[in-house]
C-alpha cells in the first residue's frame, strides 16, 4: 500500500518516472482511438481494446488503493471519466469513442503539484512558459473531450459524422465560430453539445490568448505574503513591498 501511495503521490525519481509513464500511456491511448476510428474494427482491434481496458482497470484500482480519501477520489470528474473509458474499452458495445474521456485524467495529472513541480525542474521551457503551456493543454483537452463525445454520440446515426476527422472538423469550426454548416448534429443533445463547444471553447481560447500576449511572469514565492508571480526584473513584491530575491542567469 505504501509503495502505491509513493508512486502516485510521492516525490521520488521513481514516482515521477511512473507518472511520466502514465502520461505517455494516456497519449498513446488517445492516438490509438483516433487512428482506429478510420478503419473497420475486427478481432485485432477488439483484442487491443480489451488489453487497454485491463491496463486502465489496473491503474484505477491501484490509484484507489493508494489514495487516503477514497470518497473524495470517487467524487472527482476525472475518476468517473476513467470508469466510462474503462467500460468503453472492455465492452465494445458501449462504443470506444468514450475512450477520449481518458484525456481528462491527463489534465488531472498535469495539474497535480508534484508533476508540475517536476516539469519545472526537468524542462526549462515549461518553467518559462508554464501559463501558456497549461492554457494550451486546457484548450486541447476540451477539444479532444468534446470531439470524443460528438463522435461517440453521433457516429452510426448521423451521416455527417463518418469518422473522428468529421467530429474534429465540426468541433473546430464551432469553437472558432466559423460554422460552415456542412456538418450539423442531430437531436436536442447534439444542439446542446454545440452550445457547450461555443461557450466554453471561446472562453478557453481567450485564456490562451491572454497567456500568450500578457507580459511574462516568473514564479518565486514571496516569503512574507506568498505571492508567486512577479515581473522578471522585480526587486520588491507588488503585493506587500517586501524585497524579493529572484534567481536569474543574468543578461548578455
Amino acid at each position: 500500500m505504501e509503495t502505491l501511495r509513493e508512486l502516485y503521490y510521492g516525490n521520488s525519481d521513481r514516482a515521477h518516472r511512473f507518472r511520466y509513464w502514465l502520461l505517455g500511456f494516456d497519449v498513446l491511448t488517445i492516438s490509438y482511438v483516433i487512428v482506429t476510428s478510420f478503419f473497420d474494427h475486427g478481432a485485432t482491434v477488439e483484442w487491443i481494446d480489451f488489453m487497454i481496458g485491463i491496463v486502465i482497470l489496473t491503474d484505477f484500482i491501484a490509484h484507489l488503493l493508494a489514495t487516503r480519501d477514497r470518497l473524495r477520489y470517487f467524487m472527482r470528474l476525472s475518476s468517473w471519466a476513467d470508469v466510462v473509458a474503462l467500460v468503453s474499452f472492455l465492452a465494445p458495445i458501449a462504443g470506444e469513442g468514450f475512450g477520449f474521456l481518458r484525456i481528462l485524467r491527463t489534465l488531472r495529472l498535469l495539474h497535480t503539484y508534484q508533476l508540475t513541480a517536476r516539469l519545472r525542474q526537468d524542462i526549462r521551457w515549461f518553467c518559462e512558459h508554464e501559463q501558456v503551456f497549461l492554457a494550451t493543454v486546457n484548450l486541447f483537452v476540451f477539444l479532444f473531450v468534446m470531439t470524443g463525445l460528438i463522435y461517440a454520440t453521433q457516429y452510426g446515426h448521423n451521416p455527417d459524422i463518418r469518422h473522428y476527422a468529421d467530429a474534429l472538423y465540426f468541433t473546430v469550426t464551432t469553437l472558432t465560430t466559423t460554422g460552415f454548416g456542412d456538418i450539423t448534429l442531430d437531436g436536442t443533445a447534439g444542439r446542446m453539445l454545440s452550445v457547450a463547444v461555443m461557450i466554453v471553447g471561446i472562453t478557453l481560447f481567450l485564456r490562451l490568448a491572454a497567456a500568450l500576449f500578457r507580459p511574462a511572469k516568473v514564479r518565486h514565492e514571496c516569503q512574507t505574503c506568498g505571492l508567486m508571480l512577479h515581473d522578471p526584473d522585480a526587486v520588491h513584491c507588488k503585493h506587500c513591498g517586501e524585497t524579493v530575491k529572484i534567481e536569474t542567469e543574468g543578461a548578455l
